[in-house]
Order: structure tokens, then C-alpha cells, then sequence
């Protein structure tokens, strides 16, 4: 177990920044998802604990202790690559038993025979440890590096989207059996994704990456429900949120907004009035964001909706993605599974704005939204 701390960090490759300035604290035991969009530096953080890259500029502390110039030999962490990293003329046994070969942690053979075999019937592959990697499947192959990375008692698990080769039934076994596992082992692990139902579902806490950047960290319903700025919110979620343009409208002592130049008003709670108010004049430029699930649809015009016409419906298992054209902007609602609908029907939406977020227009960032206080209450 470790309490990992990175402070300032700096990595630079040729002309390229990969991380700027990164200043990151992992609590001990907890399990720390990295989560941003591809080149976001998230791979690039992970080997400078891993002690594989070294910083330019910063400091690594592993419990308080700097390790900047220990070697990865002597950091005591365990690593699983996304492209599994297996040795190929070795059995699944001695691939997950190698860690324990080590001249640095070597252990009795006996040893190594009952951890191996305690690993692998936890992962559901004891039954193939005679087999070469070439023999296996990608999800055994990815089973076999999760149990290497699994069979020692590491300060800390390092996983690079250990998951993302895996089918899709696949990949949700495995989320679940790692959280498990994590609990299980009751160690540090910081895991890297770039899909944002991994990054949801499995931390504790998720760091969100962009640019080399940590642009916000918390939990997974924080991020969700009260994204720092537009990018996080566009990043989490499916369908993507629908962000409209916004201009606010005082009626009879009521303020209202109205949507990418529609004529419609549509009420703003009181609590986020307060809040609009008291920025209003220091923010030229609003935009609001609803996501799919809060913007119902009607084929009958209602009191406050948006006129437009349905533009693509994509049935997607449970549910169906609906995607509206209204004027010359794109919306997506969520819809019901069985909906039936000709492209370029006439259709409704009814953004819900009790549940929409605020953001500043010029620079993104998140402002508020309807009982912030109580969404992030214990988050």
C-alpha cells in the first residue's frame, strides 16, 4: 500500500508537453481512475510512477518519500499493459509466477505454486496454466497479465486500459471483477481508461486529463452532475450533453431563458437565478447544457419546446438514440427502445432546465446548476 503524490510534474518529448505542470495525490488503498481522451498524457503519468519516464521539472513521492531517481526495480509496483506484454514461449503459470522469479522478490517454488494457483482460479483460468500465450484468447491472454500483476503484494497496481481489447460482455465481467479484486487486495491502484463507464463505475476517484493537464478530480457522480467545464461535461455521458447558446429574459420578476435564438421562454429555477444573477454581469457570453436523458420528446407541440424534425434514430439494445434538427443545430434525446419514427417527422423537444447546467460561454467553465449543493452533498 502507498500514498502516491505528484507534484509539478513536467514531461516533455521532443516538442511536445506531455504533462504541464501535473500536481496529483492518490490516497492509500484507494482506487484512482486516470480518464481522458487519447494523448491527454494519462499513459505518460502512470510510467512516471511506474519509474519508467522521468520527469523534466516535479516530484514523485511514494509516502511522503521522493523517488524521482529510484529505479523502477526498486519502486515495488506492478504493472499490466494494454497490449498485455506476455512472454511468449512461456505457459500462462510461468508468465504469472515470473514476477516471483525475480532476483528482487524471489520466493520458494512452493510459494509461488500456491499464489499462482490462488490467482488464476480467481481470474477463471487455473485450467490453462499448461497453455502458451498463443494458445489463449484475448480475454484469457488479458486474464494471464492481470494475474501477473496480481500475484505479488505490490505498493501499488499500475493498469493501462487493461480492459480495452476485450468484447463487450467481457469488458463488464472484468470491471467487475476487478473492483472486486481491488477491495480484495486492499491496495493502491491507479488505472488509466479512455472509456468514461470504466472510469464511472470503477473509481473511487477519477482524475480527468486534458492536454497534459488535470482539469478536474472528484468523484464519479461530482464529474457527471457538476462537471469544471464544458469539455468534462462533453466527456462523460451518451449521447454527448446538447450545449445551446443562452440569453437570459426577466419576466414579471421570474427569470427565463431562451435557447439558441428560440422564441420559446423557459423558467430557470430559483436557487440557479440567484446564482446567474449575482455573475451576470461579469459574464458576457451563456451557454446551457442538457443532456439526452433530461430532453423529452412529442410529436404535438407543447407550451416550451423546440420545433424541429427527427434528422437519424439509432436503436441501441434498451434504449434508441434520437438525434433532432432544429434550424441548423443538432440535439440528441434519449428515446425508448421500440420508438418509430420516418426521418424529417415533425417533433418536439422539452429541454428540462432543472436539470440543465450553466456554463460561462467565453471561457467554459462550469457556473451552476438546479441543488448543486445537495448533488455534491457526500460526494
Amino acid at each position: 500500500m502507498a500514498h502516491i503524490a505528484l507534484e509539478k510534474i513536467e514531461k516533455t518529448f521532443g516538442k511536445v508537453q506531455a504533462l504541464k505542470g501535473v500536481d496529483l495525490e492518490v490516497r492509500d488503498k484507494e482506487f484512482f481512475v486516470l480518464f481522458g481522451p487519447a494523448g491527454a498524457g494519462k499513459t505518460t503519468i502512470l510510467k512516471t510512477v511506474a519509474g519508467i519516464e522521468f520527469p523534466e521539472r516535479g516530484l514523485v513521492r511514494f509516502d511522503g518519500e521522493i523517488v524521482n531517481l529510484v529505479e523502477p526495480s526498486a519502486r515495488n509496483v506492478s504493472m499490466v499493459f494494454e497490449n498485455y506484454a506476455l512472454y511468449p514461449h512461456m505457459t500462462v503459470f510461468d508468465n504469472i509466477a515470473s514476477p516471483m522469479r525475480s532476483p528482487r522478490y524471489k520466493e520458494s517454488e512452493e510459494t509461488i505454486r500456491e499464489k499462482v494457483q490462488k490467482v488464476a482460479d480467481m481470474m477463471g483460468i487455473g485450467h490453462l496454466m499448461d497453455r502458451l500465450p498463443s494458445q489463449l484468447s484475448n480475454g484469457q491472454r488479458q486474464r494471464t497479465a492481470l494475474g501477473r500483476c496480481l500475484v505479488r503484494s505490490p505498493k501499488v497496481f499500475l493498469m493501462d486500459e487493461p480492459l480495452a481489447h476485450l468484447d463487450a460482455k467481457l469488458r463488464h465481467l472484468m470491471r467487475t471483477e476487478l473492483k472486486a479484486m481491488q477491495a480484495q487486495f486492499d491496495t493502491t491502484t491507479i488505472y488509466v481508461t479512455h472509456d468514461y463507464t470504466e472510469a464511472m463505475s470503477l473509481g473511487d476517484r477519477v482524475g480527468i486529463l486534458n492536454e497534459g493537464k488535470i482539469v478536474q478530480i472528484g468523484s464519479g457522480d461530482a464529474i457527471y452532475y457538476t462537471p469544471a467545464n464544458e469539455f468534462v461535461a462533453k466527456l462523460v455521458g451518451e449521447p454527448e450533453i446538447n450545449l445551446m447558446d443562452a440569453e437570459f429574459v426577466t419576466e414579471e420578476g421570474e427569470l427565463k431563458v431562451r435557447l439558441d435564438e428560440a422564441p420559446q421562454l423557459f423558467p430557470v429555477p430559483t436557487d440557479v437565478a440567484a446564482v446567474l444573477r449575482d455573475n451576470y454581469d461579469s459574464v458576457k457570453k451563456w451557454r446551457v447544457g442538457v443532456r439526452g436523458t433530461n430532453i423529452p420528446h412529442s410529436f404535438e407541440p407543447q407550451l416550451t419546446s423546440l420545433e424541429g424534425v427527427v434528422y437519424n434514430l439509432e436503436p441501441i439494445g434498451n434504449k434508441s438514440i434520437l438525434t433532432v434538427k432544429v434550424g441548423e443545430r443538432l440535439y440528441q434525446s434519449v428515446a425508448k427502445n421500440d420508438m418509430k419514427a420516418e426521418l424529417d417527422t415533425r417533433i418536439y423537444l422539452e429541454p428540462d432546465i432543472t436539470h440543465a447546467l450553466f456554463f460561462n460561454g467565453d471561457t467554459g467553465q462550469f457556473v451552476t446548476r438546479h441543488n448543486q449543493a445537495e448533488l455534491l452533498q457526500g460526494r
